[in-house]
């Protein structure tokens, strides 16, 4: 069957927003290892495994169930679909942990690829390298940098003018370098 949508979209994943895509939608739900946090302290100091197991099992559901829904509105009307090569690997070794855990970025992006495939919607994984510093209009790399730059949501390019949304800006960069591996192969940014 093939995919009949109209949609190209990028999608930038993250942890305070799980998915931005480049059309300006925003997906969040709120994080499931905060909210139990509290009763999973409880019930592993008391020493009740059956519990424990029924929590954990409770919050990987709500995972899963969010990245279901989420990943069947982005490929409702689409047709391309291009998502951040964003990597837990290196950020489980953070402070940012259990965040970047809670987020299952692998989940939704095996989610999105296996559904769009199975709708016959094109879907590209992208190496988002400075995807967030690019301008997506003038291309110009001069948005914030750094461990300090992560907290800057908003920002003006300096060649352009333009202002951006740090993750909707990196969801247009994701897209364009979409389209860029579709016709050139493998992009320079």
């Amino acid at each position: 069957e093939e995919g009949n949508g109209t949609q190209e979209i990028g999608i930038d994943l993250g942890l305070k927003t799980q998915a931005t895509l480049s059309d300006g939608r925003k997906f969040e739900r709120e994080n499931q290892t905060k909210k139990y946090a509290d009763k999973l302290a409880m019930a592993q100091r008391a020493g009740k495994k059956h519990q424990v197991t029924k929590l954990h099992a409770k919050i990987a559901n709500v995972r899963k169930d969010w990245n279901h829904k989420t990943s069947n509105a982005i490929l409702s009307n689409a047709k391309f679909v291009a998502v951040g090569n964003v990597s837990s690997i290196k950020l489980v070794k953070t402070n940012m942990a259990k965040s970047v855990l809670d987020a299952s970025w692998c989940q939704l992006k095996s989610m999105l690829e296996y559904k769009a495939k199975g709708l016959g919607i094109d879907f590209k994984e992208i190496d988002e390298s400075w995807t967030s510093r690019t301008c997506s209009n003038c291309l110009e790399r001069s948005g914030p940098q750094g461990l300090s730059g992560l907290s800057v949501r908003e920002w003006a390019c300096s060649k352009c003018g333009s202002k951006h949304d740090r993750d909707i800006n990196a969801a247009k960069n994701i897209l364009r370098l979409g389209h860029e591996t579709l016709t050139k192969g493998i992009p320079r940014l």
